[in-house]
């Protein structure tokens, strides 16, 4: 039996979610195969070759597979899917795209966001917002999977696997990416940031959320934000943690302003250590938090900005 994981990168670095995908691809089926698909990205193939456990790294470098765009990413997948027993992807929003597209095609069900392998045909996933863990059992065949990464250790460097390069697939000519825009930050990206520091709709306003970004320079953390906050117009949309935002698993997790709604909760639950600052001690926040303070934010924020300074750490925004 043999997995192949699919890489997440942007052409240039590889992303850490996919070592922590080669962990769980390991305790499916080895050996493990990485894809790496992009353009102009040796570099992440090299990088991909280091990771232990894995065996070999297919590069299949075209204008094609730049934008990793799930018509022509479905296209390679599918082109050397036929040798595997198991494909597994981040579940990112890249790999959420494309992967069910390669699941239709090869008929088979997807299991989605695995958190733990029990088997080699056996799974957990959280389910109901992650109140609940569901296990599955997979039938026999090929398996399709996506993984959330936060629940798996990355796997150590140390490995030295050949790359071998593939000829790109035929084009199937159903979608061109046109234009994107994205924000920029000088911070750590949220999913793969030790400390997060997020903000609710308990901050008010767009004015007062750039009140984190105190303490987000000084401690080197990124910023998140509850789908309230999100809604409310406070910040945009990736900056979102929760079920329908992103997931997150940093050492250091503070929630400001946040009442910690399922949907929040199931984003970011899985975080070394919580702290959360709330002006209501009945905030469902309190109940995983491993440290609260019952405190009206705007007084506690700039508290916490000056112990911060007291401690030598950055400087004043």
């Amino acid at each position: 039996m043999t997995a192949l994981v699919i890489a997440e990168h942007d052409n240039k670095t590889l992303n850490e979610a996919t070592a922590r995908t080669v962990t769980a691809a390991v305790a499916v089926s080895s050996p493990v195969h990485v894809l790496v698909a992009g353009e102009n990205c040796a570099a992440v193939a090299e990088a991909a070759a280091k990771i232990a456990g894995v065996e070999k790294v297919l590069l299949a470098d075209s204008p094609l597979y730049g934008r990793m765009l799930a018509e022509t990413m479905e296209a390679v997948i599918l082109s050397v899917a036929g040798t595997y027993d198991a494909l597994l992807a981040p579940a990112t929003t890249t790999g959420k795209n494309y992967l069910p597209r390669v699941a239709a095609k090869l008929d088979v069900p997807q299991i989605s966001e695995i958190t733990a392998v029990i088997a080699p045909d056996t799974f957990e996933r959280p389910i109901y917002a992650g109140n609940a863990v569901e296990t599955v059992e997979a039938a026999a065949g090929k398996k399709v999977i996506t993984v959330r990464t936060t629940a798996f250790k990355p796997a150590a460097e140390g490995g030295n696997a050949p790359v071998e390069k593939l000829a790109a697939a035929a084009d199937p000519g159903l979608s061109k990416f046109v234009e994107e825009s994205l924000s920029k930050s000088e911070r750590p990206e949220l999913t793969s940031a030790r400390i997060v520091i997020s903000g609710g709709r308990g901050l008010g306003s767009t004015e007062n959320f750039h009140l984190l970004d105190r303490i987000a320079d000084r401690l080197g953390a990124a910023v998140g934000a509850s789908r309230a906050a999100v809604d409310a117009g406070y910040v945009p949309n990736d900056f979102q943690v929760g079920q329908t935002g992103k997931a997150v698993a940093p050492d250091l997790y503070l929630a400001i302003g946040i009442s910690g709604a399922i949907q929040h909760l199931a984003g970011m639950k899985d975080s070394r250590v919580i702290a959360a600052i709330n002006k209501d001690p009945e905030a469902p926040i309190f109940s995983v938090a491993d440290y609260g303070l019952v405190e009206d934010l705007f007084k506690a924020i700039p508290e916490l900005n000056d112990e911060l300074q007291k401690r030598g750490l950055g400087q004043r925004a």
